[in-house]
């Protein structure tokens, strides 16, 4: 086994461990994580440590309440870290991520648009915004006399098509009825307080295939890297290749949105954690991101739950922590901007 597979063979036990922490963990005043632990060894042993209604209570938390939160927080903290690592591949650009080119953005405006009118299904209106935001945003970028799209002009017209869904879902707010608007408001915060079993369902579909598409275009994604002249060098079609990226990321992207709202610039700045420990090879990134996006994810919602008396929405905390990393990285990239 060589240095690179040693420095992530660690990885693979953390999600178990984290997912059965995640289940004793909760705002719930009357039972502590102490309590939910003798329920788990009742569980499994059959002890008799509470009474049957009580265990029956705790049974339903744990199963119908928090299992269901957590395993759609780990998809979709693993669907995003992989989706940001595919993307900077693919513009060989640190600086990229699906909330940058306004993926994000318009799968929040196609999943708003679906919330507010009732009949449509948000995952295929996130899906369809979404790649409409893409297109748009290749559109734009688009230079008529050179023949390789500007990554500047990428970002840029991505930044610009992300207002327009960004005010469209404003508008979309504004028009809603109080009811409607209430559940919007708390979906665009990035909150996963509504997760529930039908969500999971809706999820694991989309988000499996797009993640076992990337994991399967990971060393293709060291071709991609090198640029289009290279790639074409050794036999792959660069065009082919990132139409099928793009079309992962946001499936990604757009069924992640769709199931937990806007979570802001988790995709930009997870892979960049991710690259410093096992290096930028994407045979090990995109496993690696996949295991520690969903990792991460979920240990910063269970900071959102139990931090204080409330619930803060997720979507604030990654926000913090992406908002400054952001702005680290534009001042130490920007000599290759110039």
């Amino acid at each position: 086994m060589n240095k690179a597979k040693l420095k992530y063979t660690w990885f693979y036990p953390l999600p178990i461990l984290l997912i059965f922490m995640s289940l004793l963990l909760g705002p719930s005043q009357t039972l502590s994580a102490g309590d939910y632990a003798l329920w788990f060894i009742q569980w499994m042993l059959g002890t008799a440590y509470f009474d049957a209604q009580q265990f029956s209570l705790m049974q339903n938390i744990v199963f119908n309440i928090r299992l269901p939160r957590i395993l759609l927080t780990f998809m979709v903290g693993a669907a995003l870290a992989t989706a940001g690592n595919g993307l900077q591949a693919l513009f060989r650009n640190p600086l990229v991520d699906s909330y940058v080119l306004g993926i994000s953005s318009g799968a929040a405006f196609g999943a708003a648009l679906a919330l507010s009118l009732s009949w449509l299904s948000p995952n295929l209106s996130a899906f369809i915004f979404g790649v409409c935001a893409v297109a748009l945003t290749y559109v734009f970028a688009q230079q008529k006399h050179e023949s390789q799209t500007s990554l500047v002009m990428v970002i840029l017209s991505g930044m610009i098509i992300s207002g327009l869904f960004l005010a469209g879902l404003t508008i979309i707010q504004y028009l809603s009825d109080p009811f409607k608007l209430q559940a919007i408001v708390q979906w665009t915060m990035g909150n996963l307080h509504q997760a529930s079993w039908q969500k999971v369902q809706y999820a694991v579909v989309p988000i499996t295939v797009a993640l076992m598409g990337l994991y399967a275009m990971r060393w293709r994604l060291n071709l991609m890297a090198l640029g289009a002249d290279e790639a074409q060098a050794v036999g792959v079609n660069p065009k082919w290749e990132q139409l099928i990226l793009i079309v992962l990321v946001t499936l990604c992207t757009s069924t992640s949105v769709a199931a937990a709202g806007i979570i802001s610039l988790y995709g930009l700045f997870m892979p960049h954690i991710v690259r410093m420990l096992v290096g930028p090879d994407h045979r090990y990134s995109i496993p690696a991101n996949m295991i520690l996006g969903g990792s991460f994810l979920l240990l910063i919602d269970n900071f959102s739950r139990v931090l204080l008396s409330f619930e803060i929405p997720i979507g604030i905390f990654t926000m913090l922590l992406g908002a400054p990393f952001f702005l680290l990285l534009i001042k130490t990239q920007r000599t290759a901007w110039a």
